[in-house]
């Protein structure tokens, strides 16, 4: 590819790209342009990491040279969302998840390399520039850049401020041109234009992916079971998840399984030589819907053409052999097995309650009554009265 079609490749399907000239003019040059894209390893990765793989895999293609950032230390400082003593596990997972991904979307990984964040993080120039950085920054800049990515709770700890700060130097330290995130992430890429300059690094470009929905409709989030879909899902749970998925009829707008045809289904059939998503329309006795262009997609989708029930099926169908390869490798692999289990271990199971007989009380009358009793009532003694000392005792009284 020349220069032209190298750019065109890298910015396709993003929201926004910052600084744009630094990648051309590396382009320009004949260089590889140097991409790095980090993943905080706390929950465990599901299909919305499709979207930023694609990305990868297409940055790849391009020629660029990609590296993965295993941030085990943002991890921790994210408000304590990945426990130290998993940390090291869940690094493990992340690498096996990510690149199983990457294979399954047919992209050479010969220009990709995975770095653990704390293998650099905890150096003395490193922690120098950590040092510099929070002396230059006020905490409300902190708070401001981190707004998105960092979990918000009142009276957060100070962690969730040094998150921004080691993300921007991560750019300086990683030596590359560009950083890869999300559309939520932008405060942070507009922050790292007016720190890095204040330590004398130099600006790096950003590229921005958009925010693509999830199955309910809000973000693909791996605390919510309902918004996602596991790697390792079974097909009768992928099935059930994508047939429950919010697809409201001719409205495109807000519909996850439609983003995720857009964003990862179509690319990743582009990247294996042929572009086309295939609607089967069988049952109908009709010819299937193909197509190679999401805007097409979108107007059949309002006119009803391609419908919820239609587009579901054919996303399960397309989802279920993209994850086959990667669930074959980890049934293969007893080491990814294991490390599971280290990683995300299952919650302990509940204490079984066992019924406390009821305390009905010192002043209860008499004693409980028995299966089989007879009726109580008869065994009442009802003492017999003496009539002939009754009338004595009246006629001296009457006296």
């Amino acid at each position: 590819m020349d220069a032209t079609a190298r750019y065109a490749l890298i910015k396709e399907n993003l929201a926004e790209v910052l600084d744009a000239p630094i990648i051309e003019n590396i382009l320009a040059e004949g260089r590889n342009p140097k991409i790095y894209w980090g993943t905080a390893t706390t929950g465990r990765p599901h299909c919305g990491y499709f979207v930023p793989a694609v990305k990868i895999a297409q940055y790849l293609a391009a020629g660029c040279e990609v590296t993965i950032l295993l941030a085990d230390i943002h991890g921790f400082l994210d408000n304590l969302k990945a426990p130290i003593e998993l940390v090291a596990h869940r690094v493990t997972f992340y690498r096996y998840c990510i690149t199983e991904m990457l294979r399954a979307v047919g992209v050479s990984t010969e220009k990709l390399k995975f770095v653990l964040g704390s293998s650099y993080q905890t150096s003395h120039e490193y922690t120098m520039d950590l040092f510099k950085l929070c002396a230059v920054t006020s905490e409300h800049d902190a708070k401001k850049a981190g707004a998105e990515i960092v979990k918000q709770t009142a009276n957060a700890p100070l962690s969730g401020l040094l998150y921004p700060i080691l993300q921007v130097l991560d750019e300086q330290y990683l030596d590359v041109d560009a950083q890869f995130g999300g559309l939520d992430q932008r405060k942070l890429f507009t922050a790292s234009k007016e720190w890095l300059p204040k330590l004398g690094y130099k600006q790096r470009a950003h590229l921005m992916n958009p925010m693509v929905p999830g199955l309910q409709g809000g973000k693909m989030s791996s605390s919510d079971e309902n918004s996602k879909i596991d790697l390792l899902d079974s097909l009768e749970v992928v099935t059930k998840k994508i047939r429950k998925a919010e697809a409201v009829p001719k409205q495109p707008e807000g519909n996850g399984i439609l983003a995720f045809a857009e964003f990862v289904l179509l690319p990743v059939a582009a990247l294996k030589g042929k572009r086309e998503f295939v609607v089967s329309r069988e049952r109908d006795g009709l010819e299937p819907l193909v197509y190679s262009d999401v805007k097409q997609m979108h107007e059949d989708y309002k006119q009803d053409i391609l419908t919820p029930q239609l587009l579901k099926a054919a996303t399960t169908k397309a989802l279920t052999e993209l994850l086959a390869p990667i669930q074959k490798a980890y049934q293969e692999s007893t080491e990814w097995q294991e490390i599971t289990l280290k990683a995300y271990p299952p919650p302990p199971a509940p204490e079984k309650k066992v019924k406390k007989a009821k305390d009905r009380g010192t002043g209860f009358p008499g004693p409980k009554k028995q299966k089989g009793d007879a009726n109580p009532k008869a065994d009442i003694v009802v003492p017999q009265v003496d009539t002939t000392e009754q009338e004595k005792i009246v006629n001296e009284t009457s006296a």
